[in-house]
């Protein structure tokens, strides 16, 4: 035991002072005894605990923070169901390459395999799903393994960490002397690498030469704060440019560079094509989509993803940030050769650009009820400004705003990522809005998805955070359920996918919040227009059609 006579600390305030340092300014969180002694030191370095009625609102928040802020996030749970709750969140944020640290809290160790209350084991459960996984073993230790988890959070692309924090080495208190506390700054080297110089001379020199060049900006882009460096590498070489999650808004709506609707015809028709920061997963179609004629070019910050699925061209591993900027400074003097002569390819995107929009414009335009999918996201991309976040959460309905909503700005759109989480929307906006309380917030929810995480809808009327949500309603998990029927036929298409016809509106009234019911496409814009002005957290039923599906839903490969 440590002698009364000196200064002592306990291991919660040991982990808040180790938040300090990494620049936490805020913890998600649920309450649990095993974890109270974190509460209060973070009361003693001014760290803010925002508590939820879900751990996995916890998690997905402190992903969503780190999205927002490009500072890791932090998620306090107790132990047992705290932990196994918030396991949805770390793992949506290990697919899509978000930094942040879950503390989990333990029984003691003196308890070990005693069967204390709430003990299972979490570092095993959380090892496939983390960059690191570990149980802190001391309370001298408490500080420097949560500095550990933040540093390995950056190792290659970012990340999940988890730590355990057993009760009695969280709770016991230890001479100061005794515990290191990582200073701010100074246990975390660079991790920014600008690629290897002469596969940066080649990207360049392929680049400046192509006849029929493409660039995908991927979700790295942003969480590299890369924009600049991509929009100075497009508009030097006049590359067209299609951009996937959190890359979307790297380029205005508008621009002459930026491309949404073509980008099909764009990979099957270039001579060069450069995925930037996006994996070949699922959604590149594991890479088949792209043209075998063309060289392939991928630069990504994790070794472990280059080349995976599909041979490329060429490999950068890098920042890609500092990557494109060293390729356009290698391209710089050589652009007359090749990228002055591509307006004729330029004019032929945009060509196939407006034969899609105009192909969808009757759609964008219905006046038709149940309302169609196409015109309230139509609607609600007319509605944001320059200051609007757009947060996605749901299945079809956001399958068809991927194809119309183009955020104004970088890292103004938000989605789950490639783990297709539903119910991020709340805890994304809850993150959004702390972290820049000067954004406007903007959330369009499948009813299916709004009904796993919406009662932390209170949790956003209670710290008062206004924002503008939208719930497409057509009573079912609309995605799942044409699967259904295109694998089973119409008789079975209702086995396990139609929900209740909830009056979402009322539900966000009865929360202290501004609820509004939509069934006529004439009233969206207006009802888009008085939520903004209530000043309150808002949701906006809007009855959709339920027999209207988005393309990309009909276009899932596990349906045919």
């Amino acid at each position: 035991m440590p002698d009364d006579t000196q200064d002592v600390i306990s291991g919660g305030h040991l982990v808040a002072k180790a938040l300090k340092a990494e620049g936490v300014d805020r913890v998600y969180t649920l309450c649990g005894g095993h974890i109270i002694d974190i509460y209060d030191g973070c009361v003693d370095e001014g760290i803010e605990v925002v508590d939820v009625r879900h751990e996995q609102v916890a998690a997905h928040a402190a992903d969503g923070y780190a999205r927002v802020t490009g500072r890791p996030g932090c998620a306090v749970v107790t132990a047992g169901p705290g932990t196994t709750d918030a396991v949805t969140g770390v793992a949506n944020a290990f697919r899509a390459e978000s930094p942040m640290l879950l503390i989990g809290g333990q029984g003691a160790l003196g308890q070990h395999r005693m069967g204390s209350l709430q003990d299972l084991p979490h570092v095993d459960m959380m090892t496939p799903i983390t960059k690191f996984a570990a149980t802190v073993p001391a309370t001298a230790r408490v500080a420097d393994m949560v500095s550990m988890a933040f540093r390995e959070c950056f190792h290659g692309a970012p990340g999940p960490s988890f730590l355990e924090i057993p009760r009695d080495v969280l709770d016991a208190k230890v001479p100061v002397a005794s515990a290191r506390v990582p200073a701010a700054g100074a246990y975390r080297a660079s991790t920014r690498s600008a690629g290897d110089p002469e596969a940066v001379e080649d990207l360049a020199d392929l680049l400046v030469h192509a006849e029929k060049p493409a660039i995908l900006l991927g979700s790295q882009v942003w969480t590299t704060r890369g924009t600049a460096a991509a929009v100075d590498l497009v508009r030097a070489l006049d590359l067209p440019a299609y951009m996937n999650g959190a890359g979307r808004g790297t380029l205005p709506p508008g621009d002459p560079h930026h491309f949404q609707l073509s980008r099909r015809y764009a990979f099957s028709h270039a001579d060069v094509i450069v995925v930037v920061g996006t994996p070949f997963d699922f959604r590149m179609g594991y890479g088949k989509r792209l043209s075998p004629d063309a060289t392939v070019v991928q630069i990504d910050l994790d070794y472990r993803t280059v080349g995976k699925n599909r041979d490329i061209g060429l490999g950068i591993v890098g920042d890609p940030g500092l990557v494109l900027r060293s390729v356009a400074e290698a391209a710089s003097g050589r652009i007359d050769v090749g990228a002055s002569k591509r307006k004729e390819w330029l004019d032929e995107l945009r060509a196939a650009e407006q034969a899609a929009l105009d192909k969808r414009l009757p759609q964008l335009r219905s006046d038709a009820s149940p309302i169609h999918p196409y015109r309230l996201v139509s609607e609600i991309n007319d509605f944001l400004t320059e200051d609007s976040v757009y947060i996605g959460d749901g299945g079809d309905i956001v399958t068809f705003s991927g194809q119309v909503v183009q955020p104004k700005a970088p890292g103004h759109w938000m989605d789950p990522g490639p783990l297709g989480t539903l119910g991020v929307g709340i805890p994304f906006v809850l993150a959004a809005k702390q972290a820049r309380p000067d954004k406007e917030v903007v959330a369009l929810f499948g009813d299916g998805a709004f009904s796993l995480t919406g009662w932390d809808f209170e949790t956003l009327v209670r710290y008062d955070l206004p924002f503008v949500g939208v719930i497409g309603n057509n009573s079912s998990m609309n995605q799942i359920r044409y699967g259904q029927a295109a694998k089973y036929g119409k008789e079975r298409e209702r086995v396990g996918n139609t929900l209740g016809d909830v009056p979402y509106d009322q539900f966000a009234r009865m929360l202290g919040g501004h609820g509004e019911e939509v069934r006529d496409p004439a009233d969206i814009g207006p009802a888009l227009r008085r939520a903004r002005e209530s000043g309150k957290p808002s949701l906006i039923n809007v009855w959709v059609d339920p027999d209207a599906y988005a393309p990309g839903t009909m276009n899932q490969t596990m349906y045919k």
